[in-house]
């Protein structure tokens, strides 16, 4: 049984379906905070655009000899390439199905989202004499990556509720959008700190590279501690707080106990990107609850 698990955790890493489940779940977790009807062509472009962006980024990125590479998600994508193509076709029909279904807002945000995410992998940006991604420039990475998935996760259910004629409070979106973006950069920045060697070998400056491991670490509880107290002032629904302290609550001892452990395994991270889909879990169980 465990050993079906560890294969299935795995192949949804490798084959970027659990990143993309993330993303929609995040997408979701909006609908419930504004207590709207969720709409799941949203998700459904969510979920595979973030696919298909996560594909292009880790195929621009392929070594000369993959098959050879140290890491063993590369080998094993590279040498799965039927499956890969496969994947990115259907996430593509996918995408295409689910954006013929939404307004036209929705639609102009999702390019201008497409325009961001691309110019994160893509070399179109001048910089020092080149061209670069702006994954390339300093400290950009991890801030990047965490204002598009606001953006996606955040603006592009609340513009599907806008057309739905459901008025948002504009200070309480303000203050949704910075948690999420704070969320993020939490479950984003263990993974630049285990990237510390990679980054460096391709000559990416992230903030773990500035800060140094120890103190990035320190930093991810401190940036916890802020995202825990923001969730206790913020009016969200009682049922959204317990959802989300608890999962917070999670993190911390994936920190505590494995993740930041001198013994760890290369995809131990991913374990926060199932952390993801848990926040929207629990606050789903909690609202049945409290109900």
């Amino acid at each position: 049984m465990m050993d079906l698990i560890k294969k299935t955790y795995y192949f949804l890493i490798y084959t970027n379906i659990l990143i993309a489940f993330a993303a929609a779940a995040q997408c979701a977790l909006t609908y419930i905070i504004f207590s709207a009807s969720t709409n799941y062509y949203i998700l459904a472009a969510e979920g595979a655009s973030t696919l298909l962006l996560y594909n292009l980024s880790f195929y621009l990125a392929k070594p000369k000899v993959p098959l050879s590479s140290p890491f063993p998600r590369t080998r094993w994508v590279f040498s799965h390439m039927w499956l890969f193509w496969f994947n990115t076709a259907g996430a593509t029909c996918l995408f295409l199905y689910a954006i013929f279904q939404l307004h036209i807002y929705n639609l102009l945000f999702l390019i201008v989202l497409g325009i961001l995410s691309l110019a994160y992998v893509i070399p179109i940006v001048p910089y020092k004499g080149r061209k670069v991604g702006l994954r390339q420039f300093p400290l950009v990475k991890i801030f990047h990556i965490a204002l598009i998935w606001t953006l996606s996760a955040v603006l592009l259910p609340v513009i599907d509720l806008y057309v739905r004629d459901q008025l948002i409070e504009v200070k309480f979106l303000y203050g949704f959008a910075l948690l999420k973006f704070l969320f993020i950069i939490i479950c984003t920045l263990p993974f630049d700190i285990r990237d510390i060697k990679q980054d460096n070998y391709y000559g990416l400056q992230t903030l773990p590279n500035k800060l140094g491991r120890i103190r990035a670490q320190k930093l991810c509880y401190c940036l916890l501690l802020i995202h825990s107290v923001g969730v206790l002032f913020i009016d969200f629904p009682l049922a959204v707080k317990w959802g989300v302290l608890l999962t917070n609550l999670l993190i911390v001892l994936l920190f505590y106990f494995y993740l930041f452990r001198p013994r760890k395994h290369y995809h131990d991270v991913y374990l926060l990107d199932v952390a993801i889909i848990i926040q929207f879990i629990l606050v789903v169980l909690s609202t049945v609850l409290c109900k």
